[in-house]
């Protein structure tokens, strides 16, 4: 999982620098820079914050954080296929309005 990567991504999706992201969070910019390089592991109530002020609910930001190697081998192909239209089609519902 790359949980920092999906939120990173889903933040510029809907057009916030970190900065001004941080700030809406009420976390610092170092803070959040930190949790999107994966040097930080945020707590509950933190990554709560962080989906809902990126208005992805918290499950479907676990999701988007799914990489190859956490599915198993034999449902790699099907993975692969399906991932990155499901991950256009959040990105398109919840992303910039």
């Amino acid at each position: 999982m790359d949980l920092g990567k999906a939120i990173k991504a889903s933040r510029k999706n809907i057009g916030l620098k970190q900065n001004k992201f941080a700030e809406i969070c009420n976390i610092t910019p170092s803070y959040l820079s930190q949790i999107e390089n994966n040097l930080k592991d945020p707590n509950v109530s933190t990554l709560k914050i962080i989906s809902e002020k990126l208005g992805i609910p918290l499950p479907i930001l676990f999701f988007l954080s799914l990489e190859e190697s956490d599915v198993s081998p034999k449902k790699r192909d099907a993975f692969n296929m399906i991932f990155p239209s499901i991950n256009t089609l959040i990105s398109d519902f919840f992303g910039k309005e």
